[in-house]
């Protein structure tokens, strides 16, 4: 009898042993609370360079309605439209004559500057054109610019603001080689009795 109790005393000992030792071995899991998963960063940027884009519309927007309704809407360069072709017209052919020009015949070009350039529109070319004068004959260059495009900004009676694209096309006789470059200018237009002068010229 007493061996038999001391049997399952010892049987009782081994069992919780071993439950004790499986239950050390599970793995202990603590539930930890969930970490914010990292997105990329791109589409954040995205959004706040789309937000800013629009920022931008709308003040551009709001400018633009504060311009019209200032003092300053006096501007008639988009209701005049006989005015605006004139002064379109004349600044037009006006930079195709001043800024062409042969090595032969520069005396022509410098003429039709005198006719249609005032204030420092004036003396700032006279300053350019005595370079070219020097050197065109040596170089034989022949300089052909046309205005591919123009835009009057602002027309205010008689005066006017304008921006103009250029194309130029650059020969020399003696190497018959050609060169082409493109330019930007802001002119600002005087009307002088019954014609356009420029009076500003300034390169963009």
């Amino acid at each position: 009898m007493t061996a038999t109790a001391d049997t399952d005393a010892d049987t009782d000992d081994v069992t919780e042993t071993e439950t004790t030792t499986e239950a050390a071995a599970e793995p202990v899991t603590e539930e930890t609370p969930e970490q914010p998963s990292r997105r990329p960063k791109l589409p954040l940027i995205l959004l706040v360079a789309a937000a800013v884009l629009v920022a931008a519309g709308v003040w551009s927007t709001l400018e633009a309605r504060s311009i019209s309704a200032a003092p300053s809407a006096a501007n008639t360069a988009l209701t005049d439209v006989g005015a605006t072709a004139e002064v379109n017209s004349a600044v037009t052919v006006a930079l195709n004559k001043i800024f062409s020009y042969s090595y032969d015949r520069t005396d022509v070009t410098e003429k039709a500057a005198a006719s249609t350039l005032r204030g420092k529109a004036l003396e700032s070319y006279n300053q350019l054109f005595a370079q070219v004068r020097e050197k065109a004959p040596a170089q034989k260059l022949v300089l052909t610019t046309r205005v591919s495009s123009s835009a009057v900004q602002e027309l205010d009676g008689a005066k006017a603001r304008l921006l103009v694209f250029l194309d130029q096309a650059a020969t020399r006789a003696d190497s018959n080689s050609s060169t082409a470059a493109a330019a930007q200018l802001s002119v600002t237009a005087e009307r002088e009795g019954d014609n356009w002068v420029i009076t500003d010229l300034v390169p963009r």
